[in-house]
Order: C-alpha cells, then sequence, then structure tokens
C-alpha cells in the first residue's frame, strides 16, 4: 500500500498543533543560565537557556517585553515563565518568554568572577607587567581556529597593511574539550618560534563557547609569555580572562590586526622624513663646525707669536712717527724762539753799536768805564771799536756841566 507523502510545511505545522495543545507546555516555568543573549534592533530578545545537560533556545518577543524588569546579561541564573511552541518556518522549538524572573548568577559567570578575583589579586592584571607592541613588526604570530572569519580578517587586514609581513599560523581549537591545552600550546610554540607579537583569539560565541579563552592555564601562558599578546576574543561586547592578562585587548580581530601591524607606506614615509632631517641636522651641525674651525682660525693667528711681532712693530713704528712729529714740533717752535732771541740780541748788540761810530771804554782789570769819575788822569784806558782796541791814558777829565 501506498504511503502518503507530507510537505514540510504540513510537518512543522502538525508539530505546532501538537505542542499548541498540550498543556504542560503553557505557562511553563524553567530554570536556566542565559548564554548566546542578543539584543535585537526590533526589539525581541534572543537567548539559550543552558544547564549541565541540555540547552533551550528561547525568544521573548517585543509585545511581552513589559514581562522583563531587569537588562539580563551573559552568565545570569534566570526563570522564564511562557510556552514552548515550535517556529514553523524552520521546523525549531523555543520556549516564547512572557516573564523572567532572576534566579542568581550561573555557574560559570560565578567561575570567571572568582578567577578573575583571583588573578587580580596575584597582580596578572597590572599595567607594570604589560609589555610594549613593537612600532613595527615583520613577523606575525596568531593562535586561533584555522578556519573561520576571525583569521581570515586577520591575515587580510595585516597584509593590507604590509604586504611584505610575514605571518606563522598555529591551528588551534577554540572550543570545546582539549581547547585549553591547545592555545596553551600554541602560545607557547610562538614564543619559541620568536615572533615579534602574536594574536590569540576566535569570533563570536556564548559565554560557553569563549571558556577557553577564561581558563587559568590560558591566562597564566599569557602572562609568562616572552613575546607582547594581543588578546581579540568575540565581539566588542565580549570580555574574557584573556583580555585582562595580554599586553593589549582588541575589541575585534580585525581590530588587533591593525593595533599589531603597522601600514608599511606610514612607516616608510616617516623612515623618509627621519632620514631628511637627520641630514638637515648634520648639514646645520657641519655649518656650525666649519664657523667654530674659522673662529678658532682667526683666534689662532690673532694670538700667533709672528702676528703679535708685527702688531707690535707696527705699532712701534707708529709711536715712532708720533714721537718725531712731536720732536720736529718741538725744535721748529724752540728755532722760532731762537731766532726771535737773536733778533732781540742784534738790538741791542755792542758790537752792532761799536759799529755806528761808538767805543767801549775799560778800564785796568776790564772794568767798563761809564762815568768820568771811573777813571782818573794818567790812567790807562782801553777803547775797543769795530776793528781793534786803542789802549790810551787819561790825560784830563771833564765834567758835562749840564748834568
Amino acid at each position: 500500500m501506498k504511503r502518503r507523502t507530507y510537505s514540510v510545511a504540513q510537518v512543522n505545522k502538525y508539530i505546532y498543533g501538537l505542542l499548541d495543545n498540550e498543556p504542560f507546555l503553557h505557562g511553563i516555568r524553567i530554570e536556566g543560565e542565559v548564554s548566546n543573549l542578543k539584543y535585537h534592533s526590533s526589539g525581541h530578545i534572543y537567548f539559550d537557556l543552558k544547564d549541565a545537560s541540555g540547552k533551550l533556545s528561547c525568544a521573548m518577543f517585543r509585545n511581552y517585553r513589559s514581562g522583563l524588569t531587569y537588562r539580563m546579561q551573559e552568565g545570569d541564573n534566570i526563570v522564564a515563565t511562557g510556552d514552548v511552541a515550535v517556529y514553523t518556518r524552520n521546523g525549531t522549538y523555543q520556549l516564547v518568554a512572557k516573564y523572567i524572573e532572576e534566579a542568581g548568577a550561573g555557574d560559570l559567570y560565578r567561575r570567571f568572577e572568582q578567577l578573575k578575583k583571583e588573578l587580580a589579586e596575584m597582580g596578572m592584571f597590572a599595567e607594570e607587567y604589560k609589555q610594549p607592541l613593537p612600532a613595527f613588526v615583520s613577523h606575525l604570530g596568531i593562535v586561533t581556529a584555522p578556519t573561520g572569519a576571525a583569521v581570515r580578517d586577520i591575515i587580510r587586514i595585516a597584509k593590507r597593511r604590509n604586504p611584505h609581513l610575514r605571518i606563522t599560523l598555529y591551528p588551534a581549537q577554540v572550543q570545546g574539550d582539549g581547547a585549553t591545552a591547545s592555545v596553551v600550546h600554541g602560545i607557547e610554540t610562538l614564543n619559541e618560534v620568536g615572533v615579534d607579537v602574536m594574536i590569540i583569539g576566535r569570533g563570536g560565541g556564548s559565554i560557553e563557547d569563549l571558556w577557553a579563552f577564561n581558563e587559568e592555564e590560558v591566562a597564566r601562558a599569557i602572562f609568562a609569555s616572552r613575546v607582547p599578546v594581543i588578546s581579540a576574543v568575540g565581539h566588542e561586547t565580549d570580555t574574557t580572562i584573556a583580555d585582562f592578562v595580554a599586553d593589549r585587548r582588541a575589541a575585534t580581530p580585525s581590530e588587533a590586526a591593525e593595533l599589531a601591524v603597522a601600514e608599511y607606506d606610514a612607516v616608510i614615509e616617516r623612515l623618509d622624513a627621519k632620514r631628511a632631517e637627520l641630514v638637515w641636522q648634520m648639514q646645520r651641525r657641519l655649518f656650525e663646525a666649519e664657523q667654530r674651525l674659522d673662529t678658532a682660525k682667526d683666534k689662532l693667528r690673532l694670538l700667533h707669536p709672528k702676528t703679535r711681532l708685527v702688531a707690535d712693530r707696527k705699532r712701534l713704528m707708529q709711536q715712532r712717527d708720533r714721537l718725531q712729529r712731536t720732536m720736529d714740533g718741538w725744535i721748529e717752535r724752540l728755532r722760532h724762539r731762537l731766532e726771535l732771541a737773536a733778533g732781540r740780541l742784534e738790538g741791542i748788540s755792542p758790537v752792532k753799536r761799536l759799529a755806528g761810530g761808538y767805543a767801549y771804554l775799560s778800564g785796568e782789570g776790564g772794568k767798563n768805564i761809564r762815568s768820568v769819575s771811573d777813571a782818573a788822569v794818567g790812567d790807562m784806558v782801553a777803547a775797543r771799536v769795530t776793528d781793534g782796541v786803542l789802549h790810551m791814558r787819561v790825560e784830563a777829565a771833564d765834567p758835562d756841566e749840564k748834568k
């Protein structure tokens, strides 16, 4: 007998009817830990409720938002009340929550906060232990899954910024059992390889998807790394222990590539600018050194003994000339004074008077006879005239009666 064939939509509608007619699934209260939480722009809220054994997809549509009195966070332990129904478009079932109550922090969130507190007290988040990122990277290391958007974004952006960059990828397991050991081994391996800087991380996900980066072993491997580590785990709103321990935290893998790798063209441009500045500084210093050398040469030339001798000789010659001029002046003035004195003497010279017919009379012993009383009759007198001396005897002395 030929069996009837049904469409997918028919089956989904049938299951929807079964669940819709099941009283147990209406108004049901379910407790669990919130994960994979998304506040959609439409106003709907999508999340998963999970416990140690399973996970249930949930949605709170915007017309029920009044049933949520606080803003849910990843890791919250809640009690959601609503109906379990099938979403007929894709055949998945979910809890359509109408009321949500906070039941306390979930187990993963408590473990996260406890480890965060312990590591902070150890000083593993302290700024003084964080290594600076190198200004220029020639060898980049990556610890992440070998496939996926994260590694593609890192490689694409890193190569775009520096086409000559060498990249070493450690293909790590980033989720599930064995992920912690794989990430730790990747960090240790890239330290041995000797990369300049490494990026560790993965794409976004729920708190349990990212949990390998919240383990203490990974935190200690990052802290012990000799190579600077950039953490790029999840999306911008995701925060892990690795983010706190790493030397730098990037909101996304793309941002991590931008932090790690400088733009090659910009680096070359800066180097050219530095080279030009160094050349200018060298030329300026050479010019200043040449000026100092010329000044020193001038000083040495001035202080040289020969130069000083020439200067002293010149100074002596100048002084000799001044002295000669002074002496010539004195001699000229004295000659003039002598000529004046000679003229005056000539005017009173006895010889000149003798030439005018006068005679100079002197008695014995050469005493000048100026009066008749200076000689007696019979005395010998000498009369000097212009061409000789006349010796005479006084015959008579007649005084001038008019006097």
